[in-house]
């Protein structure tokens, strides 16, 4: 088990090179394994969640070449040798249930124990069985392991909820069913917009990506691909956050400008404004004044929510607590997907964070706070680093456990936040 070390009170400037898409790398991983051809993959982060998932696809018998540096990865699975995700795999992380969908189109069987993932609460999986029920995969409970088995034919999806995964998982299902697929309540996120993309250049025929509503007409088979994760815009906003409760000017540089155009509002409600060259790809932040919250109209506190894309997303949240507890004003935060996502906050109260919680859902921020540093465990990816921000706009010394789960979602975070000078290490 590894910690951070972090000495608060330096500035976070400097110029950040944003890393690809956690969440449109590992579906897009699980994806190759519908081709029994080469599929190679640029821009992939370096995080432990994609080392797990380039494993699991050895595991299925996928040969995987892999360059860190440069972050491309090259996978080819002539032949499947399971169907079945191991126990120990799928307890690592959540998204090892993506390899579902692929292998229930490819091998025409998959074998499913309870997926693991951070602990920020009910997380459910019965729309993901729905819509492999509904493709036809007809289902054998076992004590731990749900196991599914049947020919795929095209069908009509209404979601019960507009889940990102189960998008994922039904949408790779459904490439290679006979007919025609439409997903109702889809989710809309940029990453299913990589997936979708990299599918059609495998050959399949999908219409309505970045919509709530997916058509997808079956092909008889894939064939290998080039194709490029999109940056990570949860990471980019990280970044900001811990230039912006610093008084740092920050830099960020391979963006795609699309998805800031949905978080640009909630930042401005703090004061945190950028601005973005299209062309060169990068995106500016300059702090023009101290922060301030900015009131809705009648002067009445504002409240921030998430929500399903295009709404602010919930990986957010966490980081943007931390930046109104640098903030002057009080503002509301309404956590509606996750019950467990808040209890961070009792670790930035200790701090010195003027922080009510409401109920497990919502929390009042009043700043601005002055933070002094603590000893905390990171309870998940996105509460561990907005701790590690916390921590760099505090004063004294603070160290952060459980390291390694930030690892799951961010590149050499010590390593990147030193560059832009942080006084952080890891121990």
């Amino acid at each position: 088990m590894s910690s951070l070390l972090i000495k608060g009170g330096r500035t976070i400037s400097g110029v950040h090179a944003v890393s690809g898409n956690k969440n449109a790398a590992l579906p897009m991983i699980a994806a190759a394994l519908l081709t029994n051809e080469r599929v190679t993959i640029s821009n992939v982060p370096a995080i432990s969640d994609v080392e797990v998932m380039l494993q699991l696809a050895k595991r299925f018998g996928a040969t995987v070449e892999r360059d860190a540096k440069s972050g491309v990865v090259s996978i080819h699975a002539p032949r499947l040798k399971s169907a079945s995700i191991p126990p120990d795999f799928a307890a690592k992380l959540r998204t090892s249930f993506l390899f579902a969908g692929p292998l229930l189109a490819r091998a025409g069987r998959a074998s499913l124990p309870p997926p693991g993932g951070d602990a920020i609460g009910h997380r459910r999986l019965d729309t993901h069985f729905a819509g492999f029920k509904a493709l036809g995969a007809k289902s054998a409970a076992g004590r731990k392991t749900l196991r599914f088995c049947g020919e795929l034919k095209g069908a009509k999806i209404l979601l019960d909820e507009a889940s990102v995964t189960a998008t994922e998982n039904i949408l790779m299902a459904s490439v290679t069913a006979k007919g025609r697929t439409t997903i109702y309540n889809a989710a809309c996120e940029p990453h299913i917009v990589d997936l979708a993309a990299m599918l059609n250049s495998m050959g399949a025929k999908i219409s309505g990506a970045g919509t709530n509503l997916l058509v997808i007409d079956g092909v008889e088979k894939l064939g290998g691909c080039e194709a490029r994760v999109g940056c990570d815009y949860i990471e980019a906003g990280s970044y900001i956050a811990a230039a912006a409760v610093t008084g740092g000017e920050l830099t960020l540089t391979g963006i795609d400008p699309e998805p800031f155009e949905i978080l640009e509002s909630a930042f401005r409600r703090f004061g945190v404004t950028w601005t973005i060259d299209a062309k060169a790809k990068t995106l500016r932040y300059v702090p023009r004044k101290k922060l301030k919250m900015r009131y809705d109209l009648g002067d009445a506190i504002p409240s921030v929510s998430d929500g399903t894309w295009p709404a602010f997303p919930s990986d957010l949240v966490s980081i943007l607590i931390v930046l109104a507890t640098q903030t002057r004003g009080t503002c509301l935060f309404f956590e509606k997907m996750f019950e467990s996502r808040l209890y961070f906050v009792d670790y930035l109260r200790q701090m010195g964070a003027k922080i009510v919680q409401c109920d497990p859902h919502r929390v009042v921020v009043t700043g601005p706070s002055q933070l002094y540093g603590t000893k905390c465990a990171s309870p998940d990816i996105r509460a561990g680093v907005s701790l590690v921000i916390a921590a760099l706009a505090a004063k004294g010394e603070s160290r952060i456990l459980n390291a390694e789960i930030i690892d799951r979602g961010y590149v050499a975070v010590e390593n990147e936040l030193s560059a832009l000078g942080a006084d952080i290490k890891r121990t």
